[in-house]
Order: structure tokens, then C-alpha cells, then sequence
């Protein structure tokens, strides 16, 4: 019933928020003092044109990690009225070039996750620390499969 509901719940906010991602956690300190490492994002995505200065989440080819950082530069395609944008963490000396694929200048509107639209501060702790210790992951599961087990209706 539990995972049920979190799938649905899931799923709904894909479809209100238009993101493939709603929420996502912040997992470096690259967007210091913005963002601290462990809060949580809420992202959206609309068909307004991505500005400088937005904060975007992206994946890049060939990277299962999503990346959080800003926009600080946009190019309009003429010819199709598209934007490429160009992004930087806050914290970091340089534009993420270094970052794309290799031959990559620009990032295009599908790499865009979604833009942040509000946070919730440490609280992706939780994930940050079951991923990086799996001993304690493991074990929550198995607090939750014992009170199941326990549990009497």
C-alpha cells in the first residue's frame, strides 16, 4: 500500500510539474552558498525560454547524475527560436563546458531536467547518507521488514 501510494504520488507529480524529475537532491557543494549540499529541490518544467540566471537541473550523455547549477549565458538558435544555454555552478571558477560531452558547447532544451522552483534545506541528507554508507540502508530495510513481519492487524 505504502509503495503504491508513493508511486502514485510520484507519477502525479511528473504530470503536474512536467518534469521526468520533480524532485532531486543537491549532492555537491558546487552551488555554495545558494544551495548546501543535501537540500532538496522542486523542480518545474514550462515552455517559457530558459533565461540567465535560472537555476536548472540537466543530465549530460553518458552521466546518470544529474547536475544543478545556474544558467549564465543563453544562445538563441535564429533559424528555429531555440535556446541553448550555457551553465555554471556558483561555487565553481569555471562554466561547465569542461562538464558536456566531449565537442559540446551549449546545452539543448532536452538535456534541461527542469528549472528549481523552491527547496527544503538537509532534508536529502537521508538519501546523501544511504547512498555513500549502503550498511545503514541496509539496515532500514530490514527495521521495516521486521515490523512488518511483527506488525498484527
Amino acid at each position: 500500500m505504502i509503495v503504491t501510494s508513493s508511486l502514485i504520488i510520484w507519477k502525479a507529480l511528473i504530470c503536474v510539474t512536467g518534469s521526468e524529475s520533480p524532485v532531486v537532491v543537491v549532492l555537491s557543494e558546487s552551488m555554495e552558498p545558494g544551495f548546501q549540499r543535501g537540500d532538496i529541490l522542486f523542480l518545474h518544467m514550462s515552455k517559457d525560454p530558459i533565461r540567465a540566471g535560472e537555476i536548472v537541473v540537466f543530465n549530460i550523455d553518458g552521466r546518470d547524475i544529474p547536475i544543478v547549477h545556474r544558467v549564465i549565458k543563453v544562445h538563441e538558435r535564429k533559424n528555429t527560436g531555440e535556446v541553448d544555454v550555457l551553465t555554471k555552478g556558483d561555487n565553481n571558477p569555471g562554466d561547465d563546458r569542461l562538464l558536456y560531452a566531449k565537442g559540446q558547447l551549449w546545452l539543448h532544451r532536452h538535456h534541461i531536467m527542469g528549472r528549481a522552483v523552491g527547496f527544503l534545506p538537509y532534508v536529502g541528507w537521508v538519501t546523501i547518507i544511504m547512498t555513500e554508507k549502503p550498511i545503514i540502508k541496509y539496515i532500514l530495510i530490514g527495521a521495516l521488514g521486521l515490523l512488518v513481519i511483527s506488525s498484527r492487524d
